[in-house]
C-alpha cells in the first residue's frame, strides 16, 4: 500500500475513536454509509 492510502486509514481510525468519544458514532456511521452508497451509484452511472 502506498503512503497516501496508510496516511487516509490512520486518518479514518483517528476520527473514529474522535466520534466515540465525543458520543456521535451513529451519525458518523451513517455518513459513511451514505457516502459509499453514493459513491457506488455515481460510479456505475459514469462507467
Amino acid at each position: 500500500m502506498g503512503l497516501k492510502s496508510n496516511i487516509y486509514k490512520i486518518l479514518r481510525i483517528l476520527n473514529d475513536v474522535n466520534a466515540v468519544r465525543k458520543g456521535r458514532v451513529k451519525q458518523r456511521m451513517g455518513r459513511r454509509v451514505s457516502g459509499k452508497i453514493t459513491g457506488r451509484l455515481l460510479r456505475k452511472l459514469f462507467k
